[in-house]
């Protein structure tokens, strides 16, 4: 019984609140009825639209300008790996959720995607049995090229590249003999442009590619015919590398900052302007210079070795009978000979003066009766000093700055009452002497400093700077806040013009009924029966209270409406 009850009083409540609706709904008039349902139709569209909206996943290029036949294979790799996908509206890009782009390309990277219209050396995986020898030769020169285009393309600047090899076949005859080629086509990204380093790069990286290929022997053009390998500086074009153009650039970007860093507290940030040309001798040279100097000072002479040698002979003249007797040669001399002097022996013993009636000569005494004439003496000395000799190797250091040329030109000043005046005579001579001490000037290399004072001309950034209603990041922002204060306007629009009033006028409350006299007729009960809510017992409540309080307050009326209600059946 309870639960009955229950259901009972839940099913009044039920047809309670929908008599209620049906009520206030004919308060309105049939044009309000259809504005409001069509306004909350409206309200709930817009509702889950931006909701939908707001929900779907952000798209972002997965992919873009690739080939047909690489677009199918990662569409279909796409497929299997149930990634939802779209195309940009021009068709030349791949979209897919944002929050998965780098895990799909990790993936497609996995299985060789995209391949970029170019095959490497997977070519040489796949060789048929009985292959020739040219078609073998073939595919090798297009696996080359493949994989020097890939390792072209991994360069930022570059979006996509071709290598084109011009191989001569070997010969054994050396004037027949042809050196290889190769060309380059670049597609850069737009607004993007190779350094001189890059272009001198890429021509050495596939001239070390090719064996007996030369730098001069590598052709780089871009995607619009233009010849980046003639691209050369003037420094390139004096003979210089990438790598000594920007150490030379180096040098003058440190001098020009440390005069800027010097002089812009004393004139004001952005109130000079500094240049400097560095030249800078890269020639490389080695000397190796064997000096003899003469050993003939006293104190610091040095002798090696030493020989003297003397000798003498004598001739005798013909004496006695001719014959054998008289032609024997004389007997050799018994006087003892003496020996010259040697070099640390200590002192040798002088020879004493001759005897009376001897002859001395060469260490040799001898009478003079036995001495022939003439008499042959001769000396030998031989000294042999230590050489002196010094030998230096030198080599100059590569990259010496031979002269720096600065010049500087400051701007005028403004006074405490904004006249813009020049500087003084002993402020232009601080500067200079400031500008030499921070080049390191040296008037032995031959280096010049010019500085000058003269005013500066306003630049007009007008149309250097893009405005901000042309700023491509400012637009996408203000379409993204139009698209949500459209919707959020229109919302707003409905709920406060049409919903809300149209709701007040629904649910306002009844006027309340002019008090009448008790002589009105029955029409009173059928206007009270109208205003009762249309709920059954609570309309036969209140009727029976309002016939209980007309019968206390006024029982005659009521006995003649009753005798109204039945004179026709009396009579």
């Amino acid at each position: 019984m309870a639960a009955t009850g229950t259901n009972t009083e839940t099913t009044a409540g039920t047809e309670n609140l929908t008599d209620r609706l049906r009520f206030a709904l004919t308060r309105l008039s049939n044009q309000q009825k259809v504005l409001l349902m069509v306004s909350i139709a409206a309200v709930i569209a817009l509702v889950v639209a931006s909701s939908t909206w707001l929900k779907q996943a952000d798209y972002r290029v997965l992919f873009s300008n690739i080939s047909e036949r690489d677009g199918g294979a990662i569409i279909a790799a796409l497929e299997q790996l149930n990634v939802p996908y779209s195309f940009s509206p021009s068709g030349g890009a791949i979209l897919i959720p944002g929050g998965r782009v780098h895990e799909v390309r990790l993936r497609l990277a996995t299985q060789g995607l995209p391949k970029g219209g170019g095959v490497g050396f997977e070519l040489m995986e796949n060789q048929k049995f009985g292959i020739s020898q040219f078609a073998e030769q073939v595919n090798y020169q297009r696996g080359l090229e493949g994989e020097l285009a890939r390792t072209i393309q991994s360069i930022g600047a570059v979006q996509a590249a071709r290598v084109h090899l011009a191989i001569p076949k070997p010969t054994v005859f050396v004037r027949e003999e042809l050196k290889p080629s190769a060309s380059v086509l670049i597609n850069l990204y737009p607004g993007r442009l190779l350094e001189p380093s890059q272009i001198a790069g890429i021509q050495n990286l596939v001239a070390a590619s090719v064996p007996n290929l030369a730098v001069s022997g590598v052709t780089l053009i871009d995607q619009s015919g233009a010849m980046l390998s003639q691209l050369k500086s003037k420094l390139m074009e004096a003979g210089l590398d990438p790598t000594q153009i920007k150490y030379v650039q180096e040098i003058e970007a440190s001098a020009i900052k440390r005069v800027e860093d010097i002089l812009s507290p004393i004139v004001g940030q952005g109130n000079v302007r500094v240049q400097v040309a560095a030249d800078v001798d890269f020639s490389q040279s080695e000397q190796t210079a064997e000096t003899h100097r003469p050993n003939t000072t006293p104190p610091d002479i040095s002798i090696r070795s030493q020989q003297t040698s003397e000798s003498a002979s004598a001739t005798p003249s013909a004496q006695g009978v001719p014959g054998a007797l008289s032609n024997q040669p004389p007997v050799p001399a018994t006087a003892p000979l003496t020996q010259p002097a040697v070099p640390g022996a200590g002192p040798a013993a002088a020879p004493g003066p001759p005897l009376p009636g001897q002859l001395n000569a060469a260490g040799v005494q001898a009478p003079i009766a036995s001495v022939a004439q003439p008499i042959n003496t001769r000396k030998d000395s031989t000294i042999n000093y230590e050489v002196d000799k010094t030998i230096r190797h030198t080599k100059q250091s590569v990259g010496m700055i031979k002269r720096l040329s600065a010049a500087v030109v400051v701007n005028h000043r403004k006074d405490a009452k904004g006249l813009v005046k020049p500087l003084a005579d002993a402020e232009l001579k601080q500067i200079n002497e400031l500008v030499r001490e921070a080049l390191g000037f040296s008037k032995e290399r031959g280096d010049t400093v010019s500085v000058a004072n003269a005013p500066f001309t306003a630049i007009d950034r007008s149309d250097s700077e893009i405005p901000l209603w042309k700023d491509p990041e400012i637009l996408s922002l203000l379409k993204e806040l139009f698209k949500y204060g459209a919707i959020a306007a229109i919302i707003a629009y409905l709920m406060l013009k049409v919903v809300i009033p149209l709701s007040k006028a629904m649910l306002e409350a009844p006027p309340k009924p002019a008090k009448q006299s008790l002589g009105t007729n029955v029409n009173i009960l059928d206007e009270e029966e109208e205003n009762l809510p249309p709920s059954a017992a609570e309309s036969l409540e209140r009727k029976l209270g309002h016939a209980r309080d007309l019968a206390q307050q006024d029982p005659k009326v009521v006995a003649n409406i009753i005798k109204d209600w039945t004179g026709a059946n009396a009579s």
